[in-house]
């Protein structure tokens, strides 16, 4: 059976009623003339769709005319034809109208015209698009002078949209348990409960491969300054990539991949660490540490404020692991198992909050677009049960010393 052959394009100069098929057909030929150039033409066609009766085609008619108006110079012709286009109602050209007169309005020089323009956009924008509406928000606020709205807008391009964020919910509660164990005279009964106990772990106290995270120091007389100093450097790196991870990853993701690998590192803690109980957040840290590294290594995310800082954690990583080794009551095996959990997570699992190189593609104009990552169901479960299994591995293997 032939395939139906496409709706012949009507002779625009012939006046009388347009069928749908009749209609659709111009818009078609008039993008293709825009794409080819030939922008008088374009102008023709969409000229000649304009009026018909379902609003969603003369929308996009008029959309057109406005693109062939604006490459032939008559900027205030092609204004009114996007204006044109919002007077009709909510339509799908509804969005790009908007932009396209957003843009215009810097190009006017009129700053406050374009917030108003790109904010109606913004409303509108598919999810890909609204961190870009975002960014060019914050740089036209910054422009007004508006330097606390321009910090909104970037921090809204970045992601970091949530009033409490997860990374910062972690940061309270392990600041409110660790400053209760080591002030409080009842610290030491939640440091009996939550620690990394090697014995009890081994006889089938498994929270403690995550409740250790909350805790840090010790409740002994003449240990509080080096408590309250593992507690704040602990603390800070959390506060600097945990909110990196989270706008690359997603609230929910980076609390599954921060309990991932605060077991990779109790686990490894448990196998090589030695007898001695052990707490703090360190081996769940050097786990973001190591996420980051490898997703910027692996993935590219375009985050270009982030990837500065993710490009320093090498760095920092060798000197803590020297600095672990050089110095007494530091648990390195914990801090080794957290980097490898979180090494392999970052390579296996690709951001999906932001655009990675790997996502963009170009348009005929040279210009770059995107859409977010999508990652198949099967490789993060594929990464995490390998985590998973290495845990139980490291649990059975290790369990012998200590209940022999």
């Amino acid at each position: 059976m032939d395939d139906p052959r496409p709706p012949v394009t009507p002779d625009p100069s012939r006046p009388g009623r347009l069928s749908r098929d009749e209609a659709l057909a111009l818009l078609a030929s008039g993008d293709a003339m825009l794409a080819s150039g030939d922008f008088t033409e374009a102008a023709v066609r969409f000229s000649r769709a304009v009026g018909f009766e379902d609003a969603t085609v003369t929308a996009a008619a008029l959309l057109g005319l406005g693109e062939a108006r604006f490459r032939l110079g008559q900027d205030d012709a092609a204004v009114a034809s996007w204006k044109a286009v919002l007077q009709i109602g909510e339509t799908p050209s509804s969005y790009p109208a908007w932009r396209n007169i957003a843009a215009a309005s810097v190009r006017e020089g009129d700053l406050r015209g374009a917030i108003g323009a790109y904010r109606e956009a913004e409303r509108r924008a598919p999810p890909a698009d609204r961190p870009e509406i975002a960014n060019r928000l914050g740089w036209l606020t910054k422009e007004m002078g508006d330097d606390q709205g321009a910090r909104r807008y970037f921090a809204r391009g970045r992601g970091d949209t949530q009033l409490l964020s997860v990374s910062t919910i972690l940061i309270a509660a392990t600041v409110i348990v660790s400053l209760t164990a080591i002030l409080s005279q009842e610290g030491r009964f939640l440091y009996e409960a939550f620690q990394l106990d090697k014995l009890a772990v081994a006889q089938g106290e498994y929270w403690r491969l995550w409740t250790v995270t909350l805790l840090h120091g010790s409740p002994e007389p003449g240990f509080l300054g080096p408590s309250l100093l593992h507690l704040g450097f602990n603390m800070y790196a959390l506060y600097i990539t945990g909110p990196i991870v989270e706008r690359w990853y997603g609230g929910l993701r980076f609390l599954v991949i921060y309990l991932a690998c605060a077991a990779g590192g109790s686990v490894a803690s448990f196998l090589f660490g030695g007898e001695q109980p052990s707490v703090g957040a360190s081996g769940a840290i050097f786990g973001l540490f190591g996420l980051l590294l490898a997703a910027n290594q692996v993935h590219h995310p375009v985050d270009r404020q982030s990837r500065l800082l993710v490009r320093q954690l090498g760095f920092l990583i060798v000197i803590n692991i020297l600095f672990g080794f050089s110095m007494p009551g530091i648990d390195n095996a914990a801090h080794l198992g957290g980097l490898a959990t979180g090494l392999w997570l970052g390579a296996m699992l690709a951001p999906t909050r932001v655009q990675t190189l790997a996502s963009l593609w170009q348009r005929a104009d040279g210009t770059l677009l995107g859409e977010l990552v999508r990652v198949p169901l099967a490789i993060p479960i594929v990464a995490l049960g390998v985590v998973a299994i290495a845990v139980v591995v490291g649990l059975i293997a290790g369990t012998p010393a200590y209940v022999a």
